[in-house]
């Protein structure tokens, strides 16, 4: 073999590019050395895995825990009004021998007499009737001048308007009980005093201060673009506030709406001091059942839940209302 058929090595010479010698080139660098890999389990997962369940399943415990808490505590605000509910349907003799809970285990014993005699109680009846004609006109008074005053104070220009809208929002401090006697002697010189037209007055007065400032408010927070653009069509004063103000301050009107015949309905203080003796609100009416009977439970516990009863209608039927007012309030 011929020293021509043997091909020389760079490497072995010191002059390639592997080559760690003076003539090697500085600008080459030696490839990466690969690192052993780690061998991993057939079937595990991610690193993060273990943490996440652990994280999820304390998350859904905490809102379990959460829902049978209010569960229960719910529960527990209705035990009275479950506690009437059965009273109602319990006759005299089953009441006087023990609580509401023996229906519990004895579900015969209920029974719809007491309701019959209720309804056959003129007192009664005439009693939710009349506090139907106080509720009723006095929500309505409130509701219309409120928002006709909430519109001016929020959008009308007129002397004094800031200071009188200060006066209206102390009013909402003065306490029913300063007013009764002043208040009386006035009804009675000018023949208001123990009538329904005396007590319908009355609050309606004390219902205004807490409308006006709601309403204006909530007026107030219409866009002044709109109000403009409605002007600029031809639109008079009473036609934007029926027209634009009124559609946009539903919502509210109907939460104060509420809230005023709810709190008329469960009145007892006004209605005891002004209303007729003769034909009294129902607040009235079941005071003077246990005054003058003491222990007519079986007469007194439908007449409470039934008066408990008409308030929870009106809410339950305005409640999308209600919870849109409330909602847009606490927005704005």
């Amino acid at each position: 073999m011929s020293r021509s058929d043997v091909t020389p090595d760079p490497a072995a010479d010191g002059d390639g590019p592997g080559a760690a010698g003076p003539g090697a080139d500085p600008q080459v660098a030696e490839p990466p050395t690969a690192e052993p890999a780690t061998a991993k389990p057939p079937h595990a997962g991610p690193p993060h895995a273990t943490s996440s369940y652990a994280t999820r399943f304390s998350a859904g415990l905490a809102a379990g825990a959460l829902r049978v808490f209010l569960v229960v505590a719910a529960l527990f605000w209705l035990l009275p009004t479950l506690g009437l509910l059965l009273s109602s349907f319990l006759s005299p003799t089953d009441l006087n021998n023990g609580g509401w809970w023996q229906v519990l285990t004895a579900p015969s014993r209920l029974t719809a007499d007491n309701y019959e005699r209720l309804l056959a109680n003129d007192t009664i009846t005439g009693s939710l009737l009349n506090t139907f004609a106080i509720a009723v006109p006095t929500t309505l008074l409130v509701l219309t001048l409120g928002a006709f005053a909430g519109y001016a104070f929020a959008w009308l220009e007129f002397p004094g308007r800031d200071w009188l809208f200060l006066l209206v929002v102390g009013l909402l401090v003065v306490p029913v009980q300063v007013a009764l006697i002043p208040v009386s002697e006035l009804f009675g010189a000018i023949g208001l005093f123990e009538t329904t037209a005396g007590v319908v007055l009355f609050h309606t007065a004390f219902g205004l201060p807490f409308a006006v400032f709601l309403l204006r408010n909530f007026f107030a927070e219409i866009p002044r673009e709109l109000l403009e653009a409605a002007r600029l069509d031809g639109a008079g004063e009473l036609r934007l506030f029926a027209r634009v103000v009124l559609p946009l301050g539903g919502p509210a009107i109907a939460s104060l709406g509420i809230f005023q015949f709810l709190w008329v309905w469960n009145d007892m203080l006004v209605a005891l001091v002004f209303a007729d003796s003769a034909s009294p609100p129902v607040t009235v009416a079941l005071q003077q059942q246990v005054r003058q009977f003491g222990n007519n439970i079986d007469v007194l516990a439908p007449g409470a839940f039934l008066s408990m009863m008409i308030p929870l209608v009106v809410f339950f039927a305005f409640q999308r209302q209600f919870v849109s007012g409330v909602m847009a309030g606490a927005i704005k």
